[in-house]
């Protein structure tokens, strides 16, 4: 395989990026793989790259990789990226969507599996060594309402099938249908009632005009107060004054953040003072196959431009 492949410095989650660089080296072993540790050497060796792969590129970069044809991403999300830039210079571009569908799918679930056996409880009472029985609860007999039914969703849902729950899947194109019990779209109507009928609301979906600020006041009106929210999505698909009047009026049972607006939340955010407020630092996204995961869709690209010739219609892809 006749391709110069560059690995630029920075990489995710706290694991070294030589990992990555190392990953690649296995899957392409006819690929010639670079890991450029420097802004220095990222200047001196992308001239020559035929695929990059990393954080980002910026504008200036793709001006200075005139053989550069594809660049795939770290990140499921693309929102960081210059892509009318990528667009301009005709590069490919792809990211991971997929490689944090397995590890997303269990923190998600097992933040449901907490509040339904109230771990949070039990931990508060441990930390005061406290021998105090209390009543918990089952995650089987809910409902499940999952927003977005990409890779992330889909995994959640497949894992949900063994805990005998109603899944309600929310989606841009619910015409697709997809592997929930019911698919609705964001009429505003539907997601009303599916909200009156949720007993755990996962959201899981790309933050877009259509889903910012989805979880607002009227929302936590029609939610049960038996509902938990948990997301895993973005934190602006929340709207956080609204999620903190909720807590405090008690219109929900918790919540469960992976993520939040803003972000990082501040020290003296009022989120943090909630005993039902379980606030994970954007960490459901690690996992140890994160790179492998990676390295293997750049792989399977790449093939299919050896047999093709073309770096269109790739995994991943989302621009052009």
């Amino acid at each position: 395989m006749d391709q110069d492949v560059l690995v630029l410095p920075r990489g995710t989650h706290g694991m070294p990026i030589e990992a990555y660089a190392d990953a690649l080296r296995e899957r392409l072993p006819d690929a010639r793989v670079r890991l450029a540790r420097t802004r220095g050497e990222v200047a001196e060796l992308l001239p020559e790259a035929t695929v990059a792969t990393g954080y980002r590129l910026d504008a200036d970069d793709l001006d200075r990789a005139p053989n550069l044809e594809l660049f795939g991403t770290l990140y499921a999300g693309t929102d960081h990226l210059p892509l009318e830039a990528f667009e301009d210079h005709d590069v490919t571009v792809t990211n991971a969507s997929g490689v944090h569908g397995p590890n997303v799918a269990e923190h998600a679930i097992g933040a449901a599996l907490a509040f339904a056996r109230r771990f949070h409880v039990a931990r508060r009472r441990a930390e005061r060594r406290e021998w105090r029985h209390y009543q918990a609860g089952e995650l089987a007999g809910s409902t499940v309402t999952v927003v977005g039914l990409g890779a992330i969703g889909g995994a959640i849902v497949r894992r949900l099938e063994g805990f005998d729950v109603g899944t309600i899947g929310v989606r841009h194109t619910p015409e697709k249908g997809g592997p929930t019990d019911e698919v609705i779209g964001f009429d505003a109507a539907a997601v009303e009632d599916a909200l009156a009928r949720t007993e755990y609301l996962l959201l899981a979906c790309p933050l877009t005009g259509e889903t910012r600020g989805l979880v607002d006041a009227d929302a936590f009106d029609v939610l049960p107060p038996s509902a938990v929210l948990i997301n895993v999505a973005r934190g602006p698909v929340v709207d956080t004054d609204a999620l903190v009047a909720a807590i405090r009026s008690n219109q929900v049972r918790g919540a469960a953040l992976d993520v939040t607006d803003p972000e990082p939340l501040p020290e003296d955010h009022p989120l943090w003072s909630f005993e039902n407020v379980l606030i994970t630092p954007h960490n459901a996204g690690h996992t140890p196959e994160y790179y492998e995961r990676l390295a293997d869709v750049v792989a399977r690209n790449l093939e299919r431009v050896a047999e093709t010739g073309s770096y269109d219609g790739l995994e991943n892809q989302v621009v052009p």
